[in-house]
């Protein structure tokens, strides 16, 4: 059943969302989806690091990933609620975004280009269309969560997606 959720989500299969935003069994099934999307895509973006500052930058980096997606979800809860009325919850904008997060786990190629600068430079645009169908896939699943028209959907995404912006480019300078 996880797979095919999965599959569903790779596919940007619509009706995978609604079922997961239903499914209130499959909130802590999408936290530990998050934490390992999270952690895979750490690993790759650290993996030019020597040991240390790979295992430190990836640790610092999931934790820190993993409370701007929390933040992102509670911000599209927030304005979905609180602005068009949607009637949403906190933890079914999490299964549904959890889901979609599957797109940051394209991340952990960074390890395999550590091999080969050929390899890195087939990498970048690779990590760009993951990061791009990432927010497609968040679209996908908020539009399915909150119910409302594709423009406020947009709206909501993009309102979420700047703190969690803000956060991943802190830690990315920080860490760098």
């Amino acid at each position: 059943m996880l797979t095919e959720r999965i599959t569903g989500a790779l596919t940007f299969r619509r009706g995978v969302y609604a079922e997961v935003e239903a499914d209130k069994t499959f909130t802590a099934t999408a936290w530990i989806l998050v934490v390992i999307f999270t952690l895979l895509n750490q690993l790759g973006s650290y993996a030019s690091q020597s040991i240390f500052d790979w295992l430190v930058g990836a640790s610092i980096g999931t934790l820190t990933a993993i409370a701007a997606f929390a933040i992102a979800a509670a911000v599209i809860s927030w304005v979905g609620r609180g602005i068009y009325n949607a009637e949403v919850t906190f933890n079914e904008l999490v299964r549904t975004m959890g889901l979609a997060s599957i797109w940051t786990a394209v991340g952990v190629l960074g390890v395999i280009a550590t091999f080969s600068d050929a390899l890195s430079c087939i990498l970048g645009p690779v990590i760009v269309i993951s990061w791009v169908a990432l927010v497609i896939a968040w679209f996908v699943a908020v539009h399915e969560a909150l119910d409302l028209t594709w423009a406020k959907t947009i709206i909501t995404v993009i309102i979420g997606f700047i703190p969690w912006a803000i956060i991943m480019t802190l830690t990315g300078v920080v860490l760098s």
